[in-house]
């Protein structure tokens, strides 16, 4: 499967984005899928889940309460909406796919290219 984010930009504390994540293939609904992010200097971290069919999530404690992750299997897609936006949560921001359910980056066989969120104070 082929991954693509998109829906980044500049935007300031206590605002919204949403991020949403095309997928290529067929396959897609196979798939557990993920949002990570990245920022400079640090280590790749788990930011949200969901199931193959949609029905469980998990979150990071730093998204819990203010982001919301979901997914449409008809249309290939997943999305992210991150509320009430902080300036950590500057980042690079990765969706990815995996075939077993897990919070760990080493799950994710697939990734797509990152979108940049920039939360400004």
């Amino acid at each position: 499967v082929q991954l693509q984010a998109s829906g980044g930009g500049l935007v300031q504390a206590g605002g919204s984005l949403r991020l949403s994540c095309a997928a290529s293939g067929r396959a897609f609904s196979r798939y557990h899928m993920g949002w990570f992010r990245q920022a400079p200097g640090q280590e790749r971290e788990f930011v949200a889940i969901i199931s193959t069919s949609g029905g469980t999530t998990n979150y990071a404690d730093s998204a819990k309460g203010r982001f919301t992750i979901s997914r449409d299997n008809a249309k290939n897609t997943m999305s992210l909406q991150m509320n009430s936006l902080k300036p950590e949560d500057t980042a690079v921001y990765y969706c990815a796919a995996a075939l077993s359910y897990g919070i760990q980056v080493y799950f994710y066989g697939y990734w797509g290219r990152g979108t940049l969120v920039t939360v400004s104070s």
